[in-house]
């Protein structure tokens, strides 16, 4: 089956303290779309670039099968760039920069073919931009979508109307407990579910994941890394790798989003090891289906 992926499509700067690296590819939709490309299916990405975006990143994105005639190339326009440092806690993290350039006036409006597709993850991005996809999907078995503090505190009133609309919300811990105002993450979920959504997904960067319903609880161990080199985008390959194994298997079950909970978390895990991609240029399905079975392993009691 099909991943529809609306995100951006980013020119990052990343530091780190043993490295920088300059304009590399990067945005929530690229970092999802990658993680769901490894699971088989057919990928579309909608996002828009300016006429300085590199060619050789979308020759690499066609590579991995992700079809692009929703990514827009605005001509006249600049890409989004971002620029973030970050400690030698790589819990903590600062903003340099942020150029919002092209994206600023996206209004993305859906190729024919993508209508249809089942399998639909809204990343990070405006809540009015993500509803007006909602509205223009037709077929949609799925719809999970992500969000970030800069969407709770200034669209609100958008979000919550994009909750009632959506069957899962993925957010990290802090974001949770700024939506709800509780700082207990269970308590917090469940304030979500009222809002609309079957389910909520909080991620908890090293510690893994929690998923909950209204009758479910259950927690995702992250996979265990000795070397971290850059967890940017680690949570969009999480949510893209989720995505990508519900949609190969063609489920929406409890047992399926467990399973792929854990997918994600380990194609998250190749993405930390290196900078922007390029780790994922590497990374063959066996071996995320070993790290599969190690998780397995290490969860079992």
């Amino acid at each position: 089956m099909g991943v529809l992926v609306v995100g951006t499509v980013t020119l990052d700067t990343v530091e780190t303290p043993s490295k920088r690296v300059e304009d590399v590819l990067g945005g929530s939709g690229v970092y999802a779309a990658v993680a769901a490309s490894f699971f088989g299916n057919i990928v579309q990405l909608v996002g828009v670039v300016g006429a300085d975006f590199p060619h050789a990143y979308t020759d690499f994105l066609q590579t991995r099968g992700i079809d692009l005639q929703g990514l827009e190339r605005v001509k006249d326009g600049k890409s989004f760039r971002w620029g973030g440092r970050y400690a030698e806690d790589f819990n903590v993290r600062d903003t340099l920069f942020t150029e919002l350039n092209v994206i600023e006036d996206f209004q993305p409006i859906l190729p024919e073919t993508y209508k249809d597709t089942p399998y639909l993850f809204l990343a990070n991005n405006s809540p009015v931009l993500q509803l007006s996809i909602i509205e223009q999907a037709t077929n949609p078995k799925l719809i999970v979508c992500d969000t970030m503090d800069f969407w709770i505190n200034e669209q609100r009133e958008a979000l919550e109307a994009l909750l009632a609309r959506v069957d899962v919300l993925i957010l990290n811990d802090s974001e949770a407990r700024l939506l709800t105002g509780d700082a207990n993450l269970v308590r917090a979920a469940e304030a979500i579910l009222r809002y609309g959504p079957e389910r909520v997904i909080v991620k908890k960067g090293e510690h893994g994941a929690i998923s909950i319903t209204e009758s479910s609880y259950f927690n995702a161990p992250a996979y265990p890394l000795a070397q971290v080199t850059d967890p940017t985008g680690a949570g969009d390959s999480f949510a893209g790798g989720m995505m990508g194994y519900l949609a190969s298997v063609g489920g929406t079950s409890e047992a399926a989003i467990r399973s792929a909970m854990v997918y994600g978390a380990v194609v998250a895990s190749f993405n930390i090891e290196d900078f922007s991609v390029n780790r994922q240029k590497r990374v063959a399905l066996a071996e995320i289906s070993a790290r599969y079975q190690e998780l397995q392993e290490a969860a079992r009691f």
